[in-house]
């Protein structure tokens, strides 16, 4: 996965993760670091495996990769701004302009619930976002923010 690899070695990626790490670093909720943004590639290849639906793996690892960096600038807007800051990146490591845009789709729409029928890349990355997080076995849960029906309190695949 040589454009993965080139996404983990480019410095604007490098700066807006610091810039995330430094923000979160007193966060007692899930971070959006590396392990979460792995753990989400992963778990989209199995549901898109588990559900038939094809994926390339450069596109979903630098779809994870760079889903939340929009965090680096604002919280409340990440998926729009990380939307906008992923295409150079992806672009100087080697994804073709459509693929960028492919993965900017699925990054500024990772926030919104698919239909329950949908089969698609943007569906399985959702999914796979919410699954990242193991709510059952947070010491932070009972003051997360989020609500009650997004948590996952048992261990779903």
């Amino acid at each position: 996965m040589e454009k993965v690899e080139k996404i983990l070695k480019n410095s604007k990626y490098r700066y807006y993760e610091k810039k995330i790490e430094e923000a979160e670093k007193d966060r007692e909720f899930c971070r959006h670091d590396i392990k979460h943004c792995i753990d989400v590639a992963r778990l989209t290849l199995l549901l898109s495996y588990d559900e038939n639906v094809p994926l390339d793996r450069e596109l979903v690892y630098g779809a994870a990769l760079l889903h939340d960096i929009g965090r680096a600038e604002s919280c409340a807007d990440h998926r729009q701004r990380g939307a906008k800051l992923c295409v150079p990146i992806l672009i100087e490591c080697g994804y073709s302009k459509e693929e960028a845009e492919e993965i900017a789709s699925v990054i500024k729409s990772h926030g919104s619930p698919p239909s329950e029928d949908e089969k698609s890349f943007r569906s399985l990355f959702y999914r796979a976002d919410k699954l990242s997080r193991n709510c059952f076995a947070c010491a932070a849960e009972k003051d997360c923010y989020w609500e009650s029906d997004k948590k996952n309190m048992t261990l779903v695949m």
